[in-house]
């Protein structure tokens, strides 16, 4: 199934905030045949746009980028240290697998950490930026450099998309090329179903999410949108040691998840839910404190004010490298925004007041 072949392709392939046009080459090439036009930004953000002429503009997006590592010091004897590369995960890094993404192409290598014969019950180090360290076989700094290995080289985890008990997939970068997956899905859903669209649409892939929404502050500038409707995920809050009291009651599995918070319109909630009402999409409530941190409020504080709202995948295990997200709930994402779009009126009056 050419949908099949797409989600794994594009999740495999590796996406680093600032380093995103291989993973968009791949976005674009799939979403080409659903539009009817398409443009790029200088930083990488990806658009496809149906009914391009219209004057009333609607955005659908996600972002495109993951965490990861850049090297950051290369010492005498051949050990590489990093520093983050967006909110990457120390705890988890000693015996990964790393790809050094390098001119002369990838380079392997691992996080190493010491044998648990030499360390101290009970006085164990536990992993932190300052002691995480990659080796790629090599004894000197100067054999690193042969390899074209330096300074500001971008490091990403060596893993694949798996699936669980034929109800889950997991793997890296679900956050949030899974969005980029659903947005792409709504476009080849409105494509063939031939419905014709009473505005224009945007299918947004940004970049730079994951170092502070810097890709859709630049794409939301650029379109002057009416409506923004981002996607993203959210914690599933189920798995042991999260906490529902400070987090939420979000299960993946019972679908998507809309959030109340200030960048988020009331209006544009309220027509979401009618529309996952009316076709019987179930869905969870979140509340966001202050920001949703998402695309969303880059979108919403934009330009005059754009009218944006948030429907979110529950994940499990973010930013790790097996993060996971319920089939059900991912064709339940594409089902709403599919919804909702098809039944939007344009004419609709967003102001609280008037």
């Amino acid at each position: 199934m050419e949908s099949n072949s797409f989600l794994h392709k594009y999740l495999n392939n590796a996406s680093p905030t600032g380093f995103e046009a291989s993973g968009q080459q791949i976005w674009l090439d799939y979403i080409k045949p659903f539009v009817d036009t398409y443009f790029t930004d200088n930083y990488g953000t990806a658009v496809g746009v149906i009914n391009p002429g219209a004057e009333y503009k609607v955005v659908i997006e996600a972002h495109a980028d993951e965490i990861s590592w850049f090297v950051n010091y290369i010492k005498d004897d051949g050990y590489i240290y990093v520093r983050r590369n967006g909110g990457s995960d120390h705890m988890i890094a000693p015996s990964m697998r790393v790809n050094i993404h390098t001119d002369k192409g990838i380079i392997p290598g691992v996080f190493g950490w010491p044998a648990i014969h030499v360390r101290k019950e009970g006085k164990e180090d536990a992993p932190t930026l300052d002691n995480i360290f990659i080796d790629v076989g090599a004894r000197s700094k100067a054999e690193v450099e042969e390899m074209g290995i330096h300074v500001g080289c971008v490091i990403t985890f060596q893993d694949e998309l798996i699936e669980l008990n034929g109800k889950f997939w997991s793997g890296r970068a679900l956050d949030n090329r899974i969005g980029g997956y659903m947005i792409a899905q709504v476009a080849r859903k409105i494509k063939e179903s031939g419905k014709q669209l009473p505005f224009g649409l945007y299918i947004v892939n940004a970049v730079q999410e994951e170092i502070g929404l810097r890709g859709a502050e630049m794409i939301a500038h650029r379109i002057k949108p009416n409506v923004a409707i981002i996607t993203d995920v959210c914690h599933d809050t189920t798995a042991p040691l999260y906490n529902k009291v400070t987090s939420g009651d979000q299960t993946a599995g019972k679908g998507p998840v809309l959030t109340y918070g200030a960048s988020v319109h009331k209006k544009l909630l309220d027509l979401i839910i009618a529309a996952a009402r009316k076709n019987e999409i179930p869905f969870q409530r979140a509340a966001a404190s202050r920001s949703t941190g998402t695309d969303t409020d880059a979108f919403a504080y934009s330009n005059e004010g754009v009218p944006s709202a948030l429907i979110s995948l529950p994940l499990k295990y973010m930013h790790t490298t097996v993060e996971t997200a319920s089939k059900a709930d991912i064709e339940q994402v594409i089902d709403l925004m599919y919804a909702f779009l098809v039944d939007f009126d344009p004419s609709f009056d967003f102001r609280y007041i008037s």
